[in-house]
């Protein structure tokens, strides 16, 4: 580990890093092109100076070998009661203690799943310059597009990493403006999934005590976004981080990730590896969630490491609209009033989506959360 810091602070040394962001943006070819091109050493805008990727034994950041986050078995929850009730609680717990947990016996078919997966790699293997007609930063008329780091320029660190991004809800892309290579898979996956989410706020209602219904009448179901991650196989992973801490900027996520694995949360300030569950989808709560719940549900910090084989591929559903994102970003949330009481004031203040991403992107992939800026 001696050698990995000095490595990092003899690369570290002063240069222009806004030049070289916008040189690697301009290629419009992603981290994957590098890749391709032969790279043996990682460029200086991927050094991971946070030091989130570093395992040194003894320390609180050394993963666990063994993950706690459970795993729901969704079988039978809509036509046996007992049932139904067994599984609240299981969900109940994980929200509360861990804000993630995974879920089998879910709906979607395996072979759904692994397409999907197959649909992402293949966008993702195309030429370089058929990519680049979808490559956008900050066009919000496209409802498909290809990028590589929302949050480049205002990032500390670069993330080994690029992604595809689809509109589901509101106002999907029409067919034709996305790739036929994935084009679909995608459509039959996002609806399933959106399917599976309304299973989903449904079980968190009612683990809150409120009615199955509650969560969804508040409209959080309205902003559905697809991501697409690809993670090329890293020459230095000590030195590089494929997703940075952070915790999600929405009410749920819905995570399928192939079996490479790399995935880790952070609970009770150790890390803990998320292991791929053949089968299985992971679902993990996002801040808007937490404050909904006023901090009754939590939304952990969360990373993807390097690893030096791959690509590593991820798809992850987000429920919530995009910045300005028509009608429902400006719906004003706060802690839920069937919950707060003398006992239990509101933690936060009423915002918006719009407000919320507006200062969540702004401060990017840093490692801290950006719930405390919304505390009353």
């Amino acid at each position: 580990m001696v050698g990995t810091a000095i490595a990092v602070e003899a690369r570290d040394s002063e240069y222009d890093r806004l030049s070289e962001l916008k040189a690697f943006d301009e290629t419009k070819a992603g981290v994957k092109n590098l890749v391709d091109g032969g790279v043996t050493k990682i460029p200086r805008i991927f050094l991971n100076n946070l030091n989130s990727n570093t395992i040194t034994p003894g320390r609180r950041d050394q993963p666990s070998l063994h993950s706690g986050i459970p795993v729901v078995d969704l079988q039978g929850i809509h036509k046996d009661p007992s049932l139904r009730r067994k599984v609240i609680e299981e969900v109940r717990s994980a929200s509360e203690e861990w804000g993630f947990f995974q879920v089998v016996n879910h709906g979607i078919p395996l072979s759904v799943m692994e397409e999907m997966v197959k649909g992402v790699r293949a966008f993702h293997q195309l030429d370089s310059e058929v990519k680049k007609g979808y490559y956008s930063r900050n066009d919000p008329t496209k409802r498909f597009k290809y990028y590589s780091n929302f949050d480049l320029y205002q990032a500390p660190v670069t993330n080994w990493r690029d992604t595809i991004a689809y509109v589901v809800a509101p106002n999907p892309p029409h067919p034709d403006e996305v790739p036929q290579v994935c084009r679909e898979i995608i459509v039959d996956y996002t609806k399933k999934a959106s399917q599976l989410g309304d299973t989903l706020f449904e079980l968190l209602s009612e683990s809150l005590g409120l009615n199955p219904n509650h969560l969804k009448r508040m409209r959080v179901t309205e902003g559905f976004l697809m991501l697409g991650h690809y993670y090329p196989p890293c020459p230095e992973p000590e030195l590089a981080i494929g997703t940075s801490s952070h915790a999600d900027s929405d009410f749920i996520t819905i995570l399928l990730q192939d079996q490479l694995g790399g995935l880790q949360i952070l609970h009770d300030n150790e890390w803990f590896d998320v292991p791929p569950v053949p089968g299985a989808l992971v679902i993990n709560l996002g801040d808007l969630m937490q404050l909904l719940s006023n901090d009754r549900f939590k939304s952990m910090n969360h990373r993807v490491l390097t690893k030096n084989v791959g690509p590593r591929i991820s798809i992850a559903c987000f429920y919530r609209t995009g910045y300005k994102g028509g009608e429902a970003a400006d719906i004003v949330y706060g802690p839920i009033k069937e919950l707060l009481s003398e006992d239990n004031p509101p933690v936060y203040r009423e915002t918006t989506i719009n407000e919320y991403l507006a200062f969540y992107d702004n401060k990017g992939l840093d490692g801290t959360s950006a719930l405390p800026h919304f505390k009353l």
